[in-house]
């Protein structure tokens, strides 16, 4: 991936800034002066759309400011920025979740009429990220945002401690089969065992961690890889809301039991309230054997001095009896409303959806959600984490993005932490709450769940 980051970045700007007044209509001379305000979270990827903005820059003339913000404050500044029409941001790289309430709540400009006229189409990105970070209402073609940084939930595991001899030898032994990347929940569980109190470099190590966090959005992001695979699902398919059996459903329970036997019997003690930085931490200080983590994270433990290199290896999130799902994560491109610069806004828009463009993004360390990039053999052939990255793209789910997303994921986030973490009841018993929960909370939207 970042072996022909030199190539682009000579080849694709000059061919570009060849054709600036064609596609844009701007000279670099006549935009001097102005700027635009980026705004995202702040993490790998936005050092790398940095780079990516200085193009964009040099093609139009106009400068790219940028506004990061740490994931643990994200949502919230962020939100309430977009709630008090602030025109801090011009563009904003917002939450799949946000969708619905941006939609309605008029924070983005809608971009149909845009699309058309500039003959941006949405059918060369991957399905699911334009469900999750273009469309709204879903399954319409409303679109409130381009994709633009494709992830989801994935694995990465100790491939040097899977290939020790005497580990193998004494895993077959007791499994009857190879030690290899788990493709299952239950091989998941199984090797997560085997590892737990083994004496690995001198130290007792663990089987694997998962996402535990009960304040904003962890446990619900970690626990869905589980329960998807095993039947739950938000609503039936074929009537809007209707959750009874479904949410609830004998599966879902099921699913929600997996995880927490992965949580009693192998995440390293203390967890119990971690998400994406304690996972990190965890691999990287050689705690565990396999880690539940965003791909977004995987270039830089890709290069980590410690367990990266040859050390690491990665695997798609396990199927289930009912298939095999990940969670979807990642984010869209969004022109606010309340910017004081649309024009120039949708101008960026339509720079950042070039194919050369969305090349270069993947080349520099952010996602592409383009086919064309994440199919090619060389993406594919990029990096150890690539192949499975694109499998995880064709099976994302996505929580809801529902106006008031907020409560459904705060009242998934206690119902799931009550049960796996302090022992609370029984997982039919948290569903059928979650269920009571999420219908009061659609009632204050007006719909009319069951």
């Amino acid at each position: 991936m970042r072996g022909r980051t030199t190539w682009l970045g000579g080849f694709a700007s000059t061919a570009l800034a060849a054709v600036t007044l064609g596609v844009f209509g701007v000279s670099p001379a006549a935009a001097e002066g102005k700027s635009l305000t980026m705004c995202w979270a702040a993490w790998d990827p936005a050092n790398a759309l940095v780079e990516l903005d200085k193009d964009f820059t040099k093609e139009t003339g106009i400068e790219m400011k940028h506004e990061f913000v740490p994931w643990t404050s994200y949502a919230d500044h962020f939100i309430n920025q977009l709630n008090s029409h602030s025109s801090e941001c011009d563009l904003i790289i917002g939450d799949s979740q946000w969708l619905g309430g941006a939609a309605e709540n008029k924070w983005y400009i809608k971009l149909n009429e845009f699309f058309d006229k500039n003959k941006i189409s949405m059918d060369v990105f991957v399905p699911a990220s334009v469900l999750a970070y273009a469309e709204w209402p879903k399954n319409t073609p409303n679109y409130w945002g381009l994709p633009a940084m494709a992830d989801a939930v994935g694995w990465t595991y100790r491939k040097d401690w899977f290939a020790k001899p005497e580990l193998r030898a004494e895993f077959k032994a007791k499994y009857n089969r190879e030690l290899e990347p788990p493709k299952t929940w239950d091989e998941l569980i199984e090797v997560s065992k085997f590892f737990t109190g083994k004496e690995i470099d001198g130290k007792k190590v663990y089987g694997s961690y998962i996402f535990t966090e009960r304040g904003s959005e962890g446990i619900t992001m970690g626990v869905t890889n589980a329960m998807y695979n095993y039947g739950f699902d938000y609503m039936d398919p074929k009537e809007p809301y209707h959750m009874e059996g479904f949410v609830n459903s004998a599966g879902a329970a099921k699913g929600m039991d997996v995880y927490k036997e992965l949580f009693d019997c192998c995440q390293p003690p203390g967890l119990t309230n971690a998400y994406m930085q304690e996972g990190l931490d965890a691999f990287k200080s050689g705690q565990v054997a396999m880690q539940m983590n965003w791909y977004a994270f995987f270039p830089g433990l890709s290069k980590d001095p410690n367990v990266g290199g040859d050390k690491i290896g990665f695997f798609v999130n396990p199927a289930g009896p009912a298939g095999r799902w990940t969670q979807l994560g990642g984010q869209g491109l969004s022109v606010v409303a309340a910017s004081k610069d649309i024009e120039d806004s949708l101008l960026y828009v339509k720079w950042f959806a070039q194919p050369a463009v969305q090349q270069k993004w993947t080349d520099l360390g952010g996602a592409s959600a383009s086919v064309a990039v994440l199919e090619s053999d060389a993406f594919k052939k990029s990096a150890a984490y690539a192949p499975s990255f694109v499998e995880s793209m064709d099976i994302m789910k996505d929580f809801w993005a529902e106006p008031l997303y907020i409560p459904l994921l705060l009242d998934m986030q206690n119902r799931v932490h009550d049960y796996v973490v302090a022992n609370k009841g029984t997982s039919q018993q948290a569903l059928d709450a979650l269920v009571k929960d999420w219908k009061k909370v659609f009632k204050q939207e007006g719909k009319n769940p069951s």
